[in-house]
């Protein structure tokens, strides 16, 4: 029942969130300095997210064969590789490790 009030509850902060900025702002801009602090966050949030998916099983860090097909989509597209096929190739490598 714990898991459901979180929902709700982070439900409710994200709404109230997303509305509070066009009732604030109208239709006024952002600052610059706001500007660019937003545009860093989705790509910060997104590398915790996929870090966190692939390092943590349940309470402990864990490294297993998501994060080396994470480690190796990574390489790929340092590579110059894009993102579909880097994406599809961890899914390959991810596979292949479990098979073994």
């Amino acid at each position: 029942m714990r898991i459901w009030t979180t929902i709700a509850l982070v439900a409710l902060v994200t709404f109230t969130i997303k509305g509070l900025g066009p009732a604030v702002l109208g239709d006024r801009e952002l600052p610059a300095a706001f500007s660019r602090v937003v545009l860093l966050l989705a790509p910060a949030l997104l590398a915790a997210l996929v870090i966190t998916s692939a390092a943590a099983d349940g309470p402990e860090l864990r490294i297993g064969a998501d994060t080396a097909g994470v480690a190796f989509a990574g390489l790929l597209l340092l590579r110059g590789v894009t993102v579909l096929p880097a994406v599809l190739a961890a899914a390959v490598m991810t596979a292949l490790l479990r098979l073994l």
